[in-house]
């Protein structure tokens, strides 16, 4: 089992339950799945960026990403309908835990000039997105085969039904917020 699943069940659900009074372990919010995307524009001039963003994806997530294609053509950006031109990989069960073990110990803390994660990336709902500029702060990826710099997006959705209930759990699994 994962490390963070097992905390969860140990220490997050317990504390959450009593915070905000849930009757049950099963009404206590809970991480669904971790979605990384990554937009490529350079991959419209060339089809290299592509491939070595989706080779770093796929070390990065341990499974295969979705290539996202162009949805319009336009002219200014020299765009057609059907380029290739993002990646995704939605992250699920104990894959997003250890995922998430890797993020909050391992590449967060590589981030130059690191403040604390923006507290203001929550949705309303309670789903976090948070972004990093590079890839290379996590460990699987080697930054002297990078060629140019690309960022990721991630997000988390949880089942909590408000940001301070979703904020409190990434909390306590060690997501290092700053103070407003």
């Amino acid at each position: 089992m994962a490390r963070l699943k097992e905390v969860y069940k140990t220490k997050v659900a317990t504390e959450l339950q009593k915070k905000y009074g849930y009757k049950s372990l099963m009404a206590v919010p809970k991480l669904e799945k971790i979605v990384l995307s990554m937009g490529v524009g350079k991959a419209v001039a060339d089809k290299k960026y592509i491939d070595q963003a989706y080779k770093d994806m796929m070390a990065i997530a341990g499974q295969k990403p979705l290539i996202c294609k162009a949805s319009k053509s336009v002219s200014n950006f020299k765009l057609r309908e059907g380029m290739d031109i993002g990646l995704k990989v939605t992250i699920r069960k104990a894959r997003m835990y250890e995922f998430l073990d890797r993020l909050i110990n391992l590449a967060i803390p590589r981030v130059k000039d690191f403040r604390g994660l923006n507290p203001k990336g929550f949705d309303g709902r309670g789903n976090y997105s948070m972004g990093l500029a590079e890839v290379t702060t996590f460990p699987e990826i080697d930054s002297a085969t990078q060629t140019w710099q690309e960022g990721i997006n991630i997000t988390f959705v949880t089942s909590a039904k408000s940001n301070d209930e979703a904020k409190e759990m990434l909390t306590q699994f060690g997501m290092p917020f700053r103070e407003k």
